[in-house]
């Protein structure tokens, strides 16, 4: 099945789904259930296929009942990612299951969304004095994240990979210029691992006014009445909401589905690879070995020459008067 999805199926909500995404660690689970997560990167992978049954047998479902896989496509590193995609894609070939792939900056964007909905449900006021955008993030290590801007239904950076002191500079520029566009105040939320780790560079924001005001659940952060603002800074992933983060994972992934958008189960690995194919070797000219080698070999033909001529033989040689030596 790979990366194509069944539309005759996209629409059954009674189809047992399975997460899997190992974009930082890993979560595990069946939709609608509470999800196995590991935080621990450097043994995420070796738990990943006994967390996929434990968490079908804590759904009460067999494994070969799983009929539609979601699984994360990144942005992440290479390794961790790497193995839960060869999962998924394993075990959607053989239950010829539904193989779907989702991004995981998207998904942190739709989550802020819903907090900001609920906030105003709450409050039962809708403000519409400003936007509310996201900043979502990912550790990439080497000191640098996986990032992607959103407000609403747009994108306004795609996901890209850079040092957390660039990413500062393309953020207050395109939210400087969205501003102008959409016409009001814009909120900032800066969500996802790694957030946390960059407290200095978030304070080039111009409109965080201290680091004493940072929460890493979220609160909210007093800010100057600019272009825009920074309202929270998150450093948790919306799989870490558990079992609602991985039902907003599947929902996402299901409705680009339905849509008939990219859903493909490749992995966004964003990052350069280390290697590279190799320059051509060198046309060797000059060894000197080789040459040393060929020098011997002309000292001991020029002895040879002169001792043949004084007459001097080497054993079983004849000598001039006829004579073997």
């Amino acid at each position: 099945m790979d990366s194509e999805v069944q539309a005759n199926d996209i629409d059954r909500e009674d189809l047992p789904t399975l997460v899997i995404d190992t974009s930082f660690g890993s979560t595990v689970g069946i939709v609608g259930h509470q999800a196995i997560i590991e935080s621990d990167s450097r043994s995420h992978v070796e738990k990943l296929q006994p967390n996929i049954a434990r968490a079908t047998r804590e759904a009460g479902i067999d494994p070969h009942q799983i009929a539609r896989i979601i699984v994360g496509t990144g942005p992440a590193p290479f390794t961790g990612l790497r193995a839960g995609i060869v999962a998924a894609k394993a075990l959607a070939y053989a239950n010829g299951a539904e193989l779907i792939g989702q991004n995981i900056l998207e998904v942190q964007h739709q989550w802020m969304k819903q907090i900001h909905q609920c906030d105003q449900a709450a409050s039962d006021s809708a403000n519409t004095a400003s936007l509310h955008a996201t900043l979502a993030v990912n550790d990439a290590r080497r000191h640098q994240l996986y990032y992607a801007l959103y407000i609403g239904e747009d994108e306004l950076l795609p996901m890209d990979i850079d040092f957390p002191e660039a990413i500062v500079t393309h953020v207050s520029d395109c939210l400087t210029a969205a501003q102008t566009t959409y016409g009001k105040q814009i909120d900032l939320d800066i969500v996802g691992h790694g957030a946390g780790r960059y407290m200095q560079e978030w304070s080039r924001f111009p409109q965080l006014q201290s680091l004493d005001q940072v929460s890493h659940d979220g609160a909210d952060i007093t800010a100057q009445d600019e272009a825009f603002a920074v309202s929270s800074i998150r450093d948790e992933s919306v799989l870490d909401q558990n079992p609602d983060g991985i039902r907003l994972f599947a929902q996402t992934a299901i409705m680009h589905a339905k849509r008939g958008q990219e859903v493909s189960a490749e992995p966004l690995y964003l990052r350069r690879p280390d290697v590279s194919v190799p320059k051509p070797l060198k046309q060797v000219t000059y060894h000197e070995e080789s040459s040393s080698g060929a020098r011997n070999n002309r000292t001991s033909n020029a002895f040879a020459e002169h001792s043949g001529a004084r007459g001097t033989v080497g054993k079983g040689t004849v000598g001039k008067d006829g004579e073997s030596r």
